[in-house]
Protein backbone atom coordinates (compact mmCIF):
# COMPACT_ATOMS: atom_id res chain seq x y z
CA UNK A 1 0.00 0.00 0.00
CA UNK A 2 1.45 3.31 -1.09
CA UNK A 3 1.44 6.38 1.33
CA UNK A 4 -0.70 8.33 -1.40
CA UNK A 5 -3.68 5.14 -1.08
CA UNK A 6 -4.06 6.55 2.31
CA UNK A 7 -3.17 9.86 3.08
CA UNK A 8 -6.55 12.10 3.27
CA UNK A 9 -7.20 15.78 1.71
CA UNK A 10 -5.31 18.06 4.93
CA UNK A 11 -8.28 19.26 7.16
CA UNK A 12 -6.19 21.60 9.12
CA UNK A 13 -6.11 25.53 9.12
CA UNK A 14 -3.08 27.30 9.44
CA UNK A 15 -1.98 30.01 11.60
CA UNK A 16 0.66 32.45 11.86
CA UNK A 17 2.13 33.15 15.38
CA UNK A 18 5.12 35.25 16.77
CA UNK A 19 6.46 34.05 20.00
CA UNK A 20 8.30 36.40 23.05
CA UNK A 21 11.65 35.92 21.46
CA UNK A 22 10.30 37.22 17.99
CA UNK A 23 10.37 33.77 15.96
CA UNK A 24 7.50 33.64 13.43
CA UNK A 25 5.93 30.30 13.39
CA UNK A 26 2.72 29.19 11.18
CA UNK A 27 0.87 26.84 12.64
CA UNK A 28 -1.32 24.09 11.44
CA UNK A 29 -4.51 23.49 13.84
CA UNK A 30 -6.33 19.70 13.18
CA UNK A 31 -9.82 19.88 14.75
CA UNK A 32 -11.30 17.02 16.07
CA UNK A 33 -14.83 16.23 14.14
CA UNK A 34 -17.16 17.75 15.41
CA UNK A 35 -15.03 20.84 16.79
CA UNK A 36 -12.64 21.57 19.55
CA UNK A 37 -14.68 21.55 23.38
CA UNK A 38 -13.34 22.38 26.86
CA UNK A 39 -11.35 19.64 27.73
CA UNK A 40 -10.05 18.07 24.50
CA UNK A 41 -6.97 16.73 24.35
CA UNK A 42 -3.90 18.39 22.49
CA UNK A 43 -1.19 16.62 20.30
CA UNK A 44 1.38 19.25 19.95
CA UNK A 45 3.12 17.30 16.57
CA UNK A 46 6.72 18.20 15.91
CA UNK A 47 8.23 17.22 12.15
CA UNK A 48 11.66 15.95 11.12
CA UNK A 49 13.82 17.43 8.65
CA UNK A 50 11.68 16.96 5.73
CA UNK A 51 9.00 18.92 7.05
CA UNK A 52 5.43 18.35 6.92
CA UNK A 53 3.81 17.41 3.37
CA UNK A 54 0.68 18.49 1.73
CA UNK A 55 -0.88 15.57 3.08
CA UNK A 56 -0.49 14.36 6.56
CA UNK A 57 -2.60 11.07 7.05
CA UNK A 58 -1.30 10.61 10.37
CA UNK A 59 -2.34 14.08 11.81
CA UNK A 60 -5.64 14.03 10.05
CA UNK A 61 -6.49 10.44 11.43
CA UNK A 62 -5.30 11.71 15.07
CA UNK A 63 -8.19 14.39 14.58
CA UNK A 64 -10.32 11.79 13.50
CA UNK A 65 -9.98 9.72 16.60
CA UNK A 66 -10.90 12.73 18.34
CA UNK A 67 -7.72 14.81 19.11
CA UNK A 68 -6.81 18.19 18.74
CA UNK A 69 -3.48 18.54 16.86
CA UNK A 70 -1.29 20.98 16.99
CA UNK A 71 1.44 21.13 14.06
CA UNK A 72 4.17 23.73 14.27
CA UNK A 73 6.29 24.35 11.31
CA UNK A 74 10.12 25.02 12.12
CA UNK A 75 11.71 28.33 10.92
CA UNK A 76 13.79 27.24 7.09
CA UNK A 77 10.47 25.05 6.58
CA UNK A 78 8.44 27.93 5.77
CA UNK A 79 9.45 31.37 4.36
CA UNK A 80 9.41 33.34 7.21
CA UNK A 81 13.06 32.83 8.10
CA UNK A 82 14.31 33.74 11.55
CA UNK A 83 16.69 30.47 11.29
CA UNK A 84 19.06 32.46 12.80
CA UNK A 85 17.34 32.97 16.22
CA UNK A 86 17.69 29.33 17.02
CA UNK A 87 20.89 28.04 17.68
CA UNK A 88 21.14 24.76 19.72
CA UNK A 89 19.18 22.15 20.98
CA UNK A 90 18.41 24.17 23.89
CA UNK A 91 16.90 26.86 21.38
CA UNK A 92 15.03 24.05 19.68
CA UNK A 93 13.04 23.23 22.91
CA UNK A 94 12.46 26.02 23.98
CA UNK A 95 10.93 26.94 21.08
CA UNK A 96 8.54 24.53 21.12
CA UNK A 97 7.48 25.61 24.48
CA UNK A 98 6.95 29.03 23.26
CA UNK A 99 4.78 27.79 20.88
CA UNK A 100 2.66 25.77 22.93
CA UNK A 101 2.46 29.10 25.06
CA UNK A 102 1.34 31.16 22.33
CA UNK A 103 -1.19 28.31 21.34
CA UNK A 104 -2.56 28.23 24.69
CA UNK A 105 -2.09 24.71 25.20
CA UNK A 106 -0.79 25.39 28.94
CA UNK A 107 -2.55 26.10 32.16
CA UNK A 108 -0.38 29.42 32.63
CA UNK A 109 -0.69 30.31 28.86
CA UNK A 110 -3.71 31.88 29.98
CA UNK A 111 -6.25 30.10 28.07
CA UNK A 112 -8.60 29.47 31.08
CA UNK A 113 -9.59 25.99 32.46
CA UNK A 114 -10.96 24.41 29.75
CA UNK A 115 -7.47 23.19 28.43
CA UNK A 116 -7.13 19.20 27.69
CA UNK A 117 -4.53 17.66 28.66
CA UNK A 118 -1.31 18.06 26.51
CA UNK A 119 0.49 15.33 24.51
CA UNK A 120 3.92 15.33 22.79
CA UNK A 121 4.76 13.40 19.19
CA UNK A 122 7.82 14.19 17.15
CA UNK A 123 9.61 12.19 14.28
CA UNK A 124 12.77 11.83 13.75
CA UNK A 125 14.60 15.54 14.50
CA UNK A 126 10.79 16.55 16.01
CA UNK A 127 11.25 13.17 18.36
CA UNK A 128 14.83 14.73 19.20
CA UNK A 129 13.35 17.70 19.79
CA UNK A 130 10.09 16.61 21.67
CA UNK A 131 12.46 14.66 24.25
CA UNK A 132 14.51 17.29 24.57
CA UNK A 133 11.08 19.64 25.64
CA UNK A 134 9.68 16.98 27.83
CA UNK A 135 13.02 16.99 29.53
CA UNK A 136 13.00 20.37 30.52
CA UNK A 137 9.10 20.41 31.43
CA UNK A 138 7.62 17.00 32.50
CA UNK A 139 4.91 18.08 34.46
CA UNK A 140 3.85 19.99 31.26
CA UNK A 141 2.99 16.87 29.43
CA UNK A 142 0.58 13.75 30.26
CA UNK A 143 2.34 11.21 27.32
CA UNK A 144 4.52 11.48 24.54
CA UNK A 145 4.71 9.25 21.43
CA UNK A 146 8.48 9.10 19.48
CA UNK A 147 8.42 7.97 15.67
CA UNK A 148 11.86 6.54 15.31
CA UNK A 149 13.42 9.48 16.99
CA UNK A 150 17.05 11.02 16.09
CA UNK A 151 18.99 11.77 19.14
CA UNK A 152 20.92 8.88 20.29
CA UNK A 153 24.07 7.81 18.70
CA UNK A 154 25.45 3.73 18.93
CA UNK A 155 29.23 2.82 17.51
CA UNK A 156 27.79 -0.51 16.40
CA UNK A 157 24.90 1.07 14.46
CA UNK A 158 26.15 4.43 12.35
CA UNK A 159 23.45 6.78 11.40
CA UNK A 160 24.52 7.28 7.67
CA UNK A 161 24.78 10.92 7.07
CA UNK A 162 21.59 12.54 5.47
CA UNK A 163 23.58 15.41 4.46
CA UNK A 164 25.64 14.14 1.97
CA UNK A 165 23.48 12.15 0.64
CA UNK A 166 22.00 13.55 -3.01
CA UNK A 167 18.07 13.45 -3.37
CA UNK A 168 17.53 10.12 -5.45
CA UNK A 169 19.61 8.58 -2.67
CA UNK A 170 17.48 9.17 0.10
CA UNK A 171 14.64 7.63 -0.64
CA UNK A 172 16.43 4.42 -0.22
CA UNK A 173 17.57 5.26 2.89
CA UNK A 174 14.16 6.34 4.23
CA UNK A 175 12.29 4.23 3.23
CA UNK A 176 10.89 0.37 2.63
CA UNK A 177 9.81 0.81 -0.47
CA UNK A 178 11.92 3.28 -2.42
CA UNK A 179 9.41 3.56 -4.91
CA UNK A 180 7.09 4.95 -2.48
CA UNK A 181 9.44 7.48 -1.48
CA UNK A 182 10.49 8.93 -4.36
CA UNK A 183 6.78 9.64 -5.43
CA UNK A 184 6.25 10.97 -1.32
CA UNK A 185 9.50 13.05 -1.30
CA UNK A 186 9.24 14.56 -4.76
CA UNK A 187 5.23 15.43 -4.22
CA UNK A 188 4.61 14.77 -7.73
CA UNK A 189 7.33 17.72 -8.85
CA UNK A 190 8.80 17.37 -12.29
CA UNK A 191 12.95 17.83 -12.07
CA UNK A 192 13.47 18.28 -15.59
CA UNK A 193 12.19 21.60 -15.51
CA UNK A 194 14.93 24.23 -13.83
CA UNK A 195 13.04 26.10 -12.12
CA UNK A 196 11.94 23.75 -9.98
CA UNK A 197 15.18 21.83 -9.68
CA UNK A 198 16.73 25.33 -8.36
CA UNK A 199 13.65 25.99 -5.90
CA UNK A 200 14.00 22.80 -4.53
CA UNK A 201 17.41 22.90 -3.92
CA UNK A 202 17.20 25.98 -2.28
CA UNK A 203 14.57 25.36 0.28
CA UNK A 204 16.77 21.99 0.98
CA UNK A 205 19.44 23.78 1.42
CA UNK A 206 18.04 25.74 3.97
CA UNK A 207 16.45 23.34 5.98
CA UNK A 208 19.29 21.20 6.09
CA UNK A 209 21.14 24.45 7.43
CA UNK A 210 18.72 24.54 10.09
CA UNK A 211 18.65 20.53 10.59
CA UNK A 212 22.70 20.50 10.80
CA UNK A 213 22.42 22.53 14.01
CA UNK A 214 21.34 19.68 15.99
CA UNK A 215 21.91 16.74 13.70
CA UNK A 216 25.34 17.42 12.04
CA UNK A 217 28.04 16.03 12.28
CA UNK A 218 26.24 13.25 14.14
CA UNK A 219 22.55 13.54 15.62
CA UNK A 220 23.66 13.34 19.33
CA UNK A 221 23.79 16.29 21.61
CA UNK A 222 24.24 14.18 24.74
CA UNK A 223 19.99 13.61 25.22
CA UNK A 224 21.10 10.04 27.12
CA UNK A 225 22.51 12.34 30.03
CA UNK A 226 18.96 14.40 30.44
CA UNK A 227 16.49 11.29 29.59
CA UNK A 228 16.20 10.60 33.51
CA UNK A 229 14.06 13.81 33.66
CA UNK A 230 11.64 12.46 31.00
CA UNK A 231 9.20 10.53 33.91
CA UNK A 232 6.15 10.71 31.71
CA UNK A 233 5.14 7.45 29.91
CA UNK A 234 6.68 6.99 26.21
CA UNK A 235 5.71 5.32 23.62
CA UNK A 236 8.64 4.35 20.71
CA UNK A 237 7.43 3.43 17.58
CA UNK A 238 10.23 2.20 15.25
CA UNK A 239 10.26 0.84 11.58
CA UNK A 240 11.12 -2.60 11.36
CA UNK A 241 12.85 -2.01 8.23
CA UNK A 242 14.23 1.38 9.48
CA UNK A 243 17.81 1.96 7.19
CA UNK A 244 18.74 5.26 8.65
CA UNK A 245 17.95 5.07 12.54
CA UNK A 246 17.70 1.20 13.02
CA UNK A 247 15.71 -0.70 15.78
CA UNK A 248 18.50 -1.25 17.78
CA UNK A 249 17.97 2.66 18.80
CA UNK A 250 14.61 1.60 20.04
CA UNK A 251 16.08 -0.48 22.46
CA UNK A 252 18.42 2.21 23.96
CA UNK A 253 15.45 4.76 24.03
CA UNK A 254 13.91 2.53 26.03
CA UNK A 255 16.55 1.93 28.15
CA UNK A 256 17.76 5.46 28.46
CA UNK A 257 13.57 6.54 29.36
CA UNK A 258 12.06 5.70 32.96
CA UNK A 259 8.46 4.49 31.50
CA UNK A 260 8.96 3.67 27.57
CA UNK A 261 7.65 1.13 25.46
CA UNK A 262 8.35 0.29 21.85
CA UNK A 263 6.23 -0.87 19.05
CA UNK A 264 7.29 -2.26 15.47
CA UNK A 265 6.06 -1.41 12.54
CA UNK A 266 6.80 -4.46 9.55
CA UNK A 267 6.64 -2.86 5.72
CA UNK A 268 7.80 0.51 7.19
CA UNK A 269 10.95 2.24 7.20
CA UNK A 270 12.44 5.69 8.78
CA UNK A 271 9.24 7.40 7.21
CA UNK A 272 6.82 5.09 8.80
CA UNK A 273 3.81 7.55 9.19
CA UNK A 274 3.65 7.89 5.40
CA UNK A 275 4.22 4.22 4.81
CA UNK A 276 2.39 2.47 7.41
CA UNK A 277 0.38 5.50 8.52
CA UNK A 278 -3.13 3.13 9.76
CA UNK A 279 -0.65 1.28 12.20
CA UNK A 280 1.16 4.62 13.85
CA UNK A 281 -2.36 5.95 14.45
CA UNK A 282 -3.14 2.75 16.04
CA UNK A 283 -0.40 2.32 18.56
CA UNK A 284 -0.28 6.48 19.20
CA UNK A 285 -3.96 7.04 20.13
CA UNK A 286 -3.83 3.68 22.06
CA UNK A 287 -0.99 5.28 24.14
CA UNK A 288 -2.46 8.59 24.63
CA UNK A 289 -5.54 6.97 25.94
CA UNK A 290 -3.89 4.84 28.38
Amino acid sequence: MSATDTAPAPTFEEVLITTRRSVTAPVRVYEPAGGASAGTATVLALHGAGGWLPGEPVLDSLAAAGLRVVAPVWPAWSEHGDEDRLSDMQDFALHGWDVATEMGLLPHSGAGSGIGELHLMGHSMGGMIAAEMAALAPQSVGRMALLCPAGMWLGDHPIPDIFAMLPYQLAEVLFADPNVGEEVLTGGADFSDNATLTRFMVARARQQGMAGKILFPIPNRRFSERAYRVTVPTLLVWGRQDRLIPPAYADAWQAALPDATVELVDGAGHMLPYEQPAAVVAAVTAHLAG
